[in-house]
């Protein structure tokens, strides 16, 4: 059986359609995108955009009890500093927070996420399988001492997700938090295909590495971790980094806030992927990225939420929805290419999601409440198939 849709839009992907009927089987499966006068009756029609299903590029999910806890507009590194102290809570408590968010990243329309897991709690909740995963096992470690024990930690959650799911690759933190040693470990990982890496998300991590002051010269003093080993390579935190990744691997860079355009120029040289997050920019440091800019180079940008820690929701809709008002020169379908198609390429998941292609099982999104082909505060997504 297949049911038949129609709209004021359809998105298939890559760009709007006009006049056209999406017919999919019943279990979401694509079976062909046709004309409106060749499709026949039965067609069900809709007020509003259909696209395929949402993917949420970068996620940390078991963070999500933290959801309020943290005072908007701290700064990354008091942020952070929260994050470390503060994120203990009873687990029952953080197993509901993960299901809960979940379920709100499901009636979104999101159907697939690249999850940053520094621990194994949330795999019961993935193991239902209501949505897709890329787990990025997280690392850090910047004193060069506990590089074997934190990469020995990380391989352990690595391979209790790897005996039950797919889709799981070992990452590093940050440039800032990730010791030389630990890189060339990360590096040398048979099962690094794919990583992520939060990439200069504070002026602080940019002045750290050109000349070893700023913000994050505090953080580690107020952790009383001893840095005096480290010297300053005089270069922006992506040229320093980016050289360590030698063995062709796709990177997800996330954040990108201070990210220079001739670090843009440098990183489009190997395979890499921007990660937006503007929501959990806007949260931490009130700032977001020069996403025209970034645009200018490299088609290749995706989108993400971040976490509860820092973010009011789990929702892709709400993201396209702030760089709509920040950005108003950015096309709608560029955006929710963004969110699809370029997502799918970027998680390794295009395959079977990302697009209206004839036999993949994308999940079938529809945008309401929209005003031609802009959003409105009352848009709204959810999943129809």
């Amino acid at each position: 059986m297949y049911r038949k849709f129609s709209a004021t839009h359809i998105f298939n992907g890559y760009q709007f359609v006009q006049q056209q009927v999406l017919i999919a089987s019943n279990n979401g499966i694509i079976v062909d995108v046709v004309d409106e006068k060749n499709a026949g009756d039965g067609i069900e029609n809709f007020d509003g955009i259909l696209c395929p299903g949402f993917i949420n590029a970068h996620c940390h999910l078991e963070l999500s009890h933290l959801k309020g806890q943290i005072p908007k507009h701290t700064g990354l590194v008091d942020f952070v500093l929260k994050i470390i102290t503060e994120r203990c809570f009873d687990e029952y408590l953080i197993l509901a927070a993960i299901e809960k968010a979940e379920s709100e990243m499901l009636k979104t329309g999101i159907v697939a996420v690249g999850d940053i897991c520094n621990n194994i709690l949330t795999l019961s909740q993935k193991l239902k399988a209501n949505l897709k995963y890329q787990n990025f096992i997280e690392i850090s470690g910047f004193p060069p001492a506990v590089a074997n024990e934190r990469f020995k930690k990380g391989v352990e959650i690595y391979n209790a997700y790897s005996q039950k799911m797919n889709g799981n690759s070992i990452v590093p933190h940050a440039p800032y938090s990730v010791s030389p040693d630990l890189f060339g470990m990360i590096n040398g990982f048979s099962g690094n295909k794919l990583l992520s890496i939060h990439n200069q998300e504070t002026v602080a991590e940019n002045e750290f590495f050109i000349n070893g002051r700023g913000d994050i010269m505090r953080l580690y003093k107020q952790l009383g971790i001893d840095i005096s080993f480290f010297k300053p390579s005089q270069k922006t935190s992506l040229q320093t980094w980016l050289p360590f990744f030698t063995k062709n691997q796709s990177i997800i860079l996330v954040h990108n806030v201070n990210t220079t355009e001739k670090d843009i120029e440098i990183a489009t040289q190997q395979n890499t992927f921007f990660c937006l997050c503007p929501n959990a920019n806007l949260y931490i440091s009130d700032r977001l990225p020069n996403v025209q800019m970034l645009m200018k180079h490299t088609n290749n940008i995706i989108l993400g939420t971040d976490s509860l820690a820092s973010n009011d929701k789990l929702n892709i809709l709400e993201e396209i929805k702030t760089l709509q008002q920040n950005f108003v020169a950015i096309d709608l379908s560029d955006m929710l290419q963004w969110a699809t198609s370029n997502a799918a390429r970027a998680l390794q998941m295009n395959k079977q999601l990302g697009s209206f292609d004839i036999q993949k099982q994308p999940g079938i999104v529809l945008i309401e409440g929209v005003e031609g082909l802009k959003l409105t505060n009352n848009t709204s997504s959810r999943r129809i198939l």
